[in-house]
């Protein structure tokens, strides 16, 4: 019996130590994605909630540095270079911080994210850019901390910070007329050398129209700026598919152009492919 009783208390102790209590976070974390124009924006942040206490002025002392939400530090991320306050932010992740006042408020992008809260040791070498705003009083409560993008238009949107009776809102605006400009310029201008390549090696790997995938893969060469060698994988491709067409001669014409290329580039796999190929070609 002393023994069944030991072994039911060692099982006991057993399952109370592998078991894991579920109990929800007094900050839940939070992640919002929003594109604004053709930029995407990324902010992720743990929620604190008033829960009855005075916010500003009291949990969070005016004139102090601010994590801006809870627990690790609340993030920022930005595909594109924006602008904000006539400044340019790079693209990238920021830790958020801000410095609450009770007529202004600072904004702090940072580019160490990895504290918890506030940095032990502040550097503001890592402050990449830093602006003020005015705040908003609210004629209604925010009991948890929302951070958010919001009023959109295609080249901006607003980075808005609201709790309590206290909303802020920055201005942020997005390269949009550059990327959309850049994008129907290279569309309108037809298809790139990588994307003619891309196409030829498909159509060669499929055995579809090899007539095709010639045309694409001279185009494709045709392509390279004044001035600079035609890439060696470029004339490979264009061998493989004149052998496959039955044009030997042809092929091996290419790929010793593309083995003189491969060996101007200090490629040993491409030389010696083209020297298999050529060895192969030949014999027939």
């Amino acid at each position: 019996m002393k023994k069944i009783l030991i072994t039911g208390a060692l099982l006991l102790t057993f399952a109370m130590g592998s078991a894991q209590v579920k109990t929800p976070q007094a900050s839940p974390s939070a992640s919002v994605e929003q594109t604004v124009g053709l930029t995407d924006v990324k902010i992720e942040y743990s929620r604190p909630s008033a829960r009855g206490r005075a916010v500003y002025g009291e949990l969070v002392p005016f004139g102090r540095l601010w994590r801006t939400g809870a627990n690790a530090n609340t993030t920022i991320s930005f595909q594109d270079d924006v602008m904000i306050d006539g400044k340019t932010l790079a693209a990238g992740k920021y830790a958020l911080y801000t410095q609450p006042k009770a007529d202004s408020w600072d904004i702090i992008f940072y580019t160490d994210t990895n504290n918890w809260g506030l940095p032990q040791q502040w550097d503001e070498k890592k402050v990449a850019l830093r602006t003020t705003v005015k705040p908003e009083f609210l004629n209604n409560s925010i009991e948890t901390l929302t951070i958010a993008m919001n009023d959109l238009s295609n080249n901006y949107g607003h980075l808005q910070i609201a709790w309590e009776k206290t909303m802020v809102s920055l201005k942020v605006e997005v390269p949009t007329e550059k990327i959309a400009t850049k994008s129907i310029e290279a569309v309108l201008a037809g298809p790139s050398a990588s994307d003619l390549f891309g196409a030829a090696r498909y159509y060669y790997q499929s055995d579809m129209d090899l007539k095709k995938a010639l045309t694409w893969m001279n185009q494709a060469i045709e392509k390279t700026p004044e001035g600079k060698d035609v890439p060696f994988y470029f004339l490979r491709q264009k061998s493989l598919i004149q052998a496959k067409m039955g044009d030997k001669k042809g092929a091996i014409e290419t790929a010793k152009q593309s083995l003189a290329a491969s060996e101007k580039a200090n490629n040993a796999d491409y030389v010696k492919m083209n020297k298999d190929s050529i060895q192969e070609w030949s014999k027939k």
